[in-house]
């Protein structure tokens, strides 16, 4: 920004009008953090679970006065259809429940993420981490339905998972998925464990404990369905790689 001041293609009340808002804005029900880009390297991710569309599309507003990318998780239809109308050029992906705004889309992307899923009803909370990630500048790479209960689908993937950096494994049920990954990976493993599966999976808590005791190294874990956290780490991960 300083470079453009100088260049005279901005005006010093421009700057002034940005850095006024960079700590947060407060729109009473919210307090926008603009300065987490700057921070952190990503804005702000909106969780709309719980929020009113008014209110998502309020900070989402307030959001892309700075930015030129949005994320929205755990949004509804209606929460998207409220957002669209003002918010042209938002996306929705149905899968991962997940609105996105990117204006940048020419950036040049990081290669090496690879999201994997144990089964197709995993998809949901995958196609989360690899949208995150891909906000993020990643170039994702996505092999799903790769479980362990037909290991012979996983072992013709492996030329393409051992290109990777970095590695999402997205399981529920028995969760073994990373597992299995990690001793055969040099790339560091994020576990998903997800609520996916029958009564003893309580809920994801089942996989979550399995994930938690691998006995294979170079495997970190986030919460369960936590599709996003996994994008976002593995973003981190490819960006210090690459």
């Amino acid at each position: 920004m300083l470079e453009e001041y100088k260049g005279g293609s901005i005006s010093a009340e421009d700057i002034i009008s940005q850095l006024s808002i960079l700590p947060y804005q407060d729109l009473g029900f919210a307090k926008v953090d603009h300065h987490r880009a700057m921070r952190k390297g990503f804005p702000e991710v909106i969780y709309g679970s719980g929020k009113t569309p008014n209110q998502v599309y309020d900070i989402a507003a307030s959001l892309l006065q700075t930015s030129d990318k949005l994320l929205i998780t755990r949004a509804s239809l209606e929460t998207f259809e409220y957002v669209k109308d003002k918010i042209t050029d938002a996306k929705f992906d149905s899968d991962s429940k997940t609105i996105v705004v990117n204006r940048s889309e020419h950036e040049e992307k990081i290669k090496g993420v690879v999201v994997a899923s144990a089964g197709t009803s995993d998809i949901s909370v995958a196609s989360e981490a690899a949208i995150t990630a891909e906000l993020m500048g990643c170039d994702v790479k996505k092999e799903f339905d790769i479980g362990v209960a037909g290991l012979h689908r996983l072992i013709d993937r492996l030329p393409l998972l051992r290109q990777a950096n970095v590695v999402i494994a997205v399981a529920g049920m028995d969760g073994v998925l990373p597992s299995v990954l990690g001793g055969l990976l040099q790339a560091p493993i994020i576990a998903v464990p997800t609520s996916i599966g029958y009564g003893s999976v309580m809920e994801g808590l089942s996989p979550l404990l399995t994930m938690l005791n691998s006995c294979s190294p170079g495997i970190a874990v986030v919460n369960i369905d936590n599709g996003f956290g996994a994008g976002y780490l593995a973003a981190l991960i490819a960006r210090q790689g690459n």
